[in-house]
């Protein structure tokens, strides 16, 4: 699949951002992705709400193989083949996996950083401008 088939493929849909992402391409709208065009196929990203519709049509959840072992993301599942001639089911099935990867986005807490904590080091005080240093050690006296 390259980029313009996939620009004719979703026009029905709405605007989308298409960038290049491993072997293919990710899909985003929003400025959330919500496909992965591979080398394997078409993916959309699902959850518990759309995987039962992906079950239905017989797809299956996007898998790669490493040396040592098979992986399966169940987060992105294969687009049912039909829909890339049904341009009206194909919109409802986008609007579906945008739903999912936005349901996604809200449960993922932020994650806050540590504080570091120094142990049996007095903090420095830190310059923010060199300049200052500089006129601090002209103005100084001897």
């Amino acid at each position: 699949m390259d980029r313009d088939f996939l620009t004719d493929l979703f026009a029905d849909f709405g605007p989308v951002t298409i960038r290049k992402m491993f072997s293919g391409y990710g899909i985003s709208a929003d400025g959330i992705n919500f496909a992965l065009a591979l080398r394997a196929g078409l993916f959309f990203r699902a959850d518990a709400v759309t995987i039962p519709d992906f079950e239905a049509e017989g797809s299956r959840p996007f898998q790669y193989s490493t040396r040592a072992k098979t992986v399966t993301v169940n987060s992105y599942w294969e687009l049912p083949a039909r829909l890339f001639d049904d341009s009206e089911d194909l919109v409802r099935w986008a609007s579906a996996a945008l739903a999912a990867a936005q349901r996604a986005k809200v449960k993922k807490p932020k994650a806050k950083k540590a504080a570091k904590k120094m142990v049996g080091k007095p903090a420095k005080k830190r310059v923010a401008n060199k300049s200052i240093r500089k006129v601090d050690k002209a103005t100084r006296p001897p």
